[in-house]
């Protein structure tokens, strides 16, 4: 087997990231891929895979702690998963040009890390807003909850196939605001639980095509496993204010850079 250092590396650096933040898991792989001259396409498809294999662990950790509302999880994938496959149709079946869904893609990936650079930047303040008003997303009923959960589950559903990012930094903002009074680690923990599912529908939906590279992925994995191992128990000691930033500048250019 041909295992290349520079992927493995990659692996490892945004493994670690991811274990030392939650966050940036394909918001760096894919523009990271890209970099490396790897076609959106396969790209998107085998970061799709790397994000379901390396976010199923969470699973397992917080399921363990009870971090887990199942019930969330559940009408978000009730959304999200026919999302995913509907629009797998669409890419692959509507007889698309395969450079126009390319250049598609990269226009999407580039506003999704965008959108995902803004609500890592500003996830606390947008928590701590929602906490303090009385805003009409926090008055909603239980059944408008619920339909507000299927119709996030949706957008989600369509913005991960398209670009394999906004699982984790979006879908997390998104339940803080309709579920303002659920402890933090239990959002976290339930979009984890959400995020492999739907990453793992849509990296096969890719990968049926042939948009998955297997052996950049195994390389990917390689160092991504020990790096997510590395960054968590890192975690506790560097301090969050200044990495959350910098990711999302980083993201913020990169998503720039890919739109205009």
């Amino acid at each position: 087997m041909d295992f290349q250092l520079i992927y493995i590396l990659s692996g490892l650096f945004v493994g670690f990231i991811v274990g030392l933040t939650g966050v940036g898991g394909g918001s760096l792989m894919t523009p990271i891929l890209l970099h490396f001259g790897v076609v959106p396409t396969s790209a998107v498809g085998t970061d799709l895979l790397y994000a379901a294999i390396t976010k199923s662990g969470g699973i397992y950790v917080h399921s363990k702690k009870r971090n887990i509302d199942w019930r969330l999880t559940g009408e978000l994938a009730l959304g999200s998963l026919p999302a995913a496959l509907v629009t797998l149709w669409v890419l692959h079946n509507a007889g698309f040009d395969t450079a126009a869904v390319n250049r598609f893609i990269k226009v999407m990936l580039g506003y999704a890390l965008v959108f995902t650079s803004l609500a890592i930047l500003f996830k606390k303040q947008l928590l701590n807003y929602s906490h303090r008003n009385d805003i009409w997303i926090t008055r909603l009923s239980r059944n408008h909850q619920a339909i507000a959960t299927v119709a996030t589950g949706v957008l989600l559903g369509v913005l991960v196939t398209i670009t394999s990012i906004g699982a984790g930094a979006l879908g997390t903002v998104a339940l803080f605001l309709l579920y303002p009074l659920l402890p933090t680690v239990k959002l976290v923990g339930t979009e984890i639980a959400h995020a492999v599912p739907l990453t793992l529908i849509a990296g096969l939906g890719h990968a049926s095509v042939g948009n998955v590279d297997w052996l950049l992925l195994t390389n990917l994995l390689m160092g991504s496993l020990p790096g997510i191992y590395i960054g968590s128990h890192l975690a506790n000691s560097v301090a969050d204010h200044y990495l959350r930033p910098a990711l999302a500048a980083i993201l913020l250019l990169v998503g720039a850079k890919l739109v205009f």
